[in-house]
């Protein structure tokens, strides 16, 4: 097989979102019940409008100092710039993406609507023997 590997084979589908105006400590709670490290943030036809990570709320609780609790909604915690890829998107290029920037999770997008995420985790299951992704090179 030469068939070049695709992000359309290896993303996870079935995310654990939140929009906007969620409270941030709902979208916290979340994160542990679920055990992740962040989440897409939606508008409510489904289109990424950011992303919220765990180092996001740490960053803000830090901010607003060690003993206020932190509150808020998710909109002004979250990063709106947000490195996407698409479906069709080469395995290969997605993971020198990984090796060459700080990012552990790409959402994945077609025409603006969030279809999953592909994260490195996601990348090492792809190269397993069972997968064949070396025997594809």
């Amino acid at each position: 097989m030469n068939e070049t590997p695709r992000v359309r084979d290896f993303f996870q589908a079935g995310l654990v979102t939140v929009r906007r105006d969620t409270a941030i400590m709902r979208a916290v709670q979340l994160m542990l019940e679920h055990d992740i490290s962040g989440m897409p943030v939606v508008d409510e036809d489904g289109r990424l409008v950011g992303m919220l990570t765990e180092r996001d709320c740490i960053r803000k609780a830090v901010e607003a100092g060690y003993l206020n609790e932190p509150g808020g909604r998710v909109s002004e915690y979250m990063s709106e710039d947000v490195r996407t890829v698409g479906p069709d998107d080469s395995l290969m290029e997605i993971a020198r993406q990984f090796v060459d920037s700080p990012f552990r999770r790409f959402p994945v997008v077609e025409h603006g609507r969030l279809l999953g995420i592909i994260g490195r985790r996601d990348f090492l299951r792809a190269m397993q023997p069972k997968r064949g992704f070396w025997q594809r090179r």
